[in-house]
């Protein structure tokens, strides 16, 4: 048997989803899992996986024993924005397009559940500064505060 290097968090531990602890869940065979999720993931998991969301899974999962085993951690870029996160995410970092570039996003048991796009803000907040190059004649003369 193998010794291995990684282990949860102690908070982690202590977290609970729906009353079932995060070393449960992650122990759980989907078809049971599915039952303790939202009813949209719910809906979502029960159809199946895409293709798209199997080469993720399959990438994650490879990752996540990488990450138990050998302790290295890799980052894994995705631009599946609708993939549910599972239990088994947890721990990981996964680099999520967001339309420009890639978002990293370190999963931690509170995201269980939601979607990964979720994490990734596809539009920034608009900060409007002092009128540049094309503005109007009258913009150049805003008094100075």
């Amino acid at each position: 048997m193998s010794k291995q290097c990684w282990e949860l968090p102690v908070e982690w531990k202590k977290f609970r989803y729906r009353g079932k602890g995060l070393e449960e869940l992650i122990d759980m065979p989907m078809d049971e899992l599915v039952k303790f999720l939202n009813s949209r993931a719910r809906r979502s998991l029960t159809r199946g996986f895409s293709a798209r969301h199997r080469r993720l899974l399959e990438k994650i999962i490879e990752a996540r024993q990488k990450l138990v085993n050998e302790c290295k951690e890799t980052v894994i870029k995705t631009h599946v924005r609708d993939m549910i996160i599972l239990p088994v995410m947890v721990g990981l970092t996964i680099s999520i397009y967001n339309g420009k570039e890639y978002v990293p996003v370190k999963i931690t048991p509170e995201m269980i559940g939601h979607y990964l796009g979720e994490f990734a803000p596809t539009t920034k907040q608009v900060k409007h500064g002092e009128p540049g190059l094309k503005a109007t004649r009258s913009t150049l003369f805003v008094a100075l505060k």
